[in-house]
């Protein structure tokens, strides 16, 4: 079916939504390790706290994509009731996150909230593909990753504004500030109204053939076995985009996890008070105590803003890209691979530079962001079965939460340890992987992943 092209609003609107998914990410990955060190997890242990990112990724994305490919009502439509009950959810996670009394009440907040955020977000990516003509589908990841930018950044700073308008940043031990409260709670807030402007203000297609639909959903098959055999049957060039995914995002969960320690230690030189280096009832300690974690609390407020910055250098990358690709082609193959290396570059610039300077290492990082959130869809929806897409979505899923894992599950400890026990290492460790998922970028020979080219 030739799909009508959209205008500016419409694809904005339809992409709106995406503005709370990444307050919730942004407000996740810019300060759940902060809320862990908060509760008195030590550095080494955090990459495995947060393990419940990827795991839950692995876990919910295929099935809602399989379940959204098989839903239509006239009404919702396919992918819009998902976005509505993940946004519900996780409203509800975000806003109580940062009142968990334990360390092991947070990490269960996280298994929540990321399951939440993933139920709304993979809809997202397969209705670019259900709306938009294949000359408009680049146009359409980039506008995502342009609204994407910009609630990364907004949400980053939260915490920073909040405390500047003065709300304290001090708190008793394993008591997460006020400061990071109310930005949680703001975040709950714009996460649900967002979803609800796209959810309100976009249609989608129903099915081209209903009756054959219908058929389809009546068949009794398993979900397994379509996994199965979907897996078996992904085109090449999926395969390909796998390894480049692979190195990409095993470099952004180690910064997300690993950047606050490593900043706060290194570039601010104020980590984390050790609870077992203080004796509470001491009067002189706990006013000793006091201080460094205030100090430590206001660091981790500056790294998150120092973080935000990534989000405003996506928008960029991103309003660049939106504006160029609504009238011409790019490559996207070697676009992808020289934003990855400006990204690889961002983060090894880390072991040199002064607080000051550490927002513009995030600057060069988003610029990777930006292109890693939007060429490999676009170069995936050239590939894949239009009727299968939410399904594929999810499956390709596969390739940003398997490294994650690995991650999570020792990785990040065992490859930035060999370089030493310094935090900074684990930073290190990222840039050398957005390198070398840059030449793998060279793995992509397909023309129609390439760049689009329009049948005359």
């Amino acid at each position: 079916m030739k799909k009508r092209i959209l205008g500016f609003w419409e694809i904005w609107n339809m992409s709106f939504g995406f503005l709370g998914i990444q307050f919730g990410f942004a407000l996740q990955g810019g300060f759940m390790s902060r809320i862990f060190q908060t509760l008195g997890a030590d550095k080494h242990d955090i990459p495995l706290l947060w393990i419940a990112a990827p795991l839950t990724g692995l876990l919910v994305q295929p099935i809602i994509g399989y379940m959204s490919d098989r839903t239509w009502s006239p009404k919702w439509g396919r992918r819009r009731p998902y976005f509505l009950v993940g946004a519900i959810l996780s409203s509800i996670a975000l806003f109580f996150v940062p009142y968990s009394p334990t360390l092991w009440i947070a990490a269960g907040f996280l298994w929540i909230l990321d399951a939440s955020i993933n139920v709304s977000m993979e809809p997202f990516r397969a209705l670019v593909a259900d709306k938009l003509d294949e000359s408009q589908r680049t146009y359409g990841f980039v506008m995502q990753t342009l609204i994407i930018g910009i609630g990364t950044w907004v949400a980053s700073n939260l915490p920073w504004l909040v405390s500047e308008m003065g709300v304290s940043d001090a708190a008793d031990l394993g008591v997460v500030p006020d400061s990071v409260k109310i930005a949680f709670a703001i975040g709950a807030f714009v996460f649900l109204i967002s979803i609800l402007y796209t959810v309100f203000t976009t249609t989608e297609y129903p099915p081209e053939d209903m009756e054959e639909f219908e058929r389809e959903k009546a068949q009794k098959s398993s979900f397994v076995s379509d996994i199965t055999n979907n897996i078996g049957n992904m085109p090449s060039t999926m395969k390909k985009l796998g390894v480049i995914q692979f190195f990409s995002w095993f470099a952004f969960f180690t910064m997300w996890s690993m950047a606050n320690p490593a900043l706060t230690e290194h570039v601010y030189n104020t980590p984390a008070p050790i609870e077992a280096n203080f004796d509470m009832t001491n009067a002189a300690d706990k006013e000793a105590f006091d201080i460094q974690n205030t100090a430590f609390q206001k660091a981790s407020n500056s790294v998150g803003s120092a973080m935000g910055v990534y989000g405003l250098s996506s928008m960029a990358f991103a309003l660049l890209f939106v504006f160029y690709t609504r009238k011409r082609n790019i490559n996207r193959k070697y676009v992808h691979m020289l934003s990855l290396w400006i990204g690889g570059a961002g983060f090894l610039l880390m072991m040199v530079v002064s607080p000051e300077q550490l927002k513009y290492c995030f600057m060069l990082i988003g610029i990777a962001w930006g292109s890693i959130l939007s060429m490999p869809y676009a170069m995936l929806s050239s590939s894949v079965d239009p009727k299968k897409m939410g399904m594929f979505m999810g499956i390709f899923n596969m390739f940003i939460v398997i490294p994650q894992i690995i991650a999570a599950l020792g990785g990040i400890n065992f490859v930035s340890g060999l370089l030493g026990d310094d935090a900074i290492n684990a930073m290190i460790i990222a840039g050398l992987s957005l390198i070398i998922a840059g030449l793998c970028n060279f793995l992509i020979t397909e023309k129609a992943a390439i760049s689009y080219q329009p049948t005359e």
